[in-house]
């Protein structure tokens, strides 16, 4: 058996998680023809499948799932190696944590600031944000309340927005009233605690429709399955943004309003390290208009102001 990189271990992981090709490679930010190829030779030095796949649906085998927390546990201790080694060396880098978006020139942002180090586990906008106030990230991009900002000590500056569109049955792209469609809430608040938070409210301005479900389809080959069963089309949600529509749905876009999604990089308001603090402002610099104006925002987004 040849020997199995760290890398290719990383890639069964993050599939592992999202259980979908194009959503880990846009996650890891590699093409998906190399990650599927990747997967492939990893099963083959292993000696056994990992994932079971056709054309719409993927699942870990037993032994994949036999695997996952003996990866996750390996790549914890290979990245404390990673930080311990970087500490003797008299040079940390930047720890920056995401949940499904990155600008994807932030390395060239950081070049020649500081040394940036990309969290892959990929967890919720609350818990991410949480990491940073307890020093396990330095920074972090992810959805934020004003209110948790100032509770967990946190500077949050504005990044990215997300206009979210609506997904429908049938052929009609034309615009839709947010009045009209509906909303996914998931019962499991520590996965989607943020997205139930940002839809509830929504729902409230707007009259939408709330949908409670108990699945996980707020994204993913499930959330397809309640939309073709809805009779209204179903907002999609920031992680689904990328994510390919099948054939038989189409995207409409949301008016009256527009409905918008921030993203934010945070960091301590107390942090010390120069770096740290030099790469945010780096990150964030010539973000531009991002049209808050032209939207709807949560009251306690930290960017309702600019939309006026």
């Amino acid at each position: 058996m040849r020997r199995v990189e760290l890398r290719q271990l990383r890639y069964f992981l993050a599939v592992a998680e999202e259980l979908h090709f194009g959503r880990a490679a846009a996650r890891l930010l590699i093409a998906g023809p190399s990650l599927s190829q990747q997967i492939k030779a990893l099963e083959r030095d292993l000696g056994v499948p990992l994932f079971a796949r056709d054309r719409r649906t993927v699942a870990l085998t037993s032994a994949g799932a036999a695997l996952v927390p003996e990866v996750r546990a390996l790549l914890d201790r290979a990245d404390e190696l990673h930080r311990h080694a970087r500490q003797l060396s008299g040079s940390r880098p930047v720890r920056i944590g995401y949940v499904n978006w990155l600008p994807p020139d932030l390395t060239a942002r950081t070049a020649g600031v500081a040394q940036l180090y990309v969290d892959a586990w990929v967890v919720p906008s609350h818990q991410q944000a949480a990491r940073v106030a307890d020093g396990s990230l330095d920074l972090a991009v992810c959805w934020i309340r004003r209110a948790d900002a100032a509770r967990l000590g946190l500077d949050a500056r504005l990044l990215g927005a997300d206009r979210l569109y609506a997904v429908a049955v049938g052929t009609d792209t034309s615009p839709v009233r947010a009045a009209d469609i509906s909303v996914l809430v998931d019962d499991d608040v520590t996965s989607w605690r943020s997205w139930n938070d940002f839809a509830e409210e929504f729902a409230g301005d707007t009259g939408c429709r709330v949908r409670r479900i108990h699945n996980g389809a707020i994204t993913g080959p499930a959330f397809f399955d309640h939309v073709r069963v809805c009779t209204t089309p179903v907002l999609n949600s920031p992680k689904g943004q990328t994510t390919p529509l099948p054939p038989d749905l189409v995207a409409r876009p949301v008016v009256d309003p527009e409905v918008l999604w921030t993203w934010s990089l945070v960091r301590r308001e107390d942090e010390e390290r120069a770096d740290v603090v030099a790469a945010a402002d780096a990150i964030v610099r010539n973000v531009g208009d991002l049209g808050l104006d032209r939207g709807w925002l949560p009251s306690d987004d930290p960017y309702r102001a600019l939309g006026g």
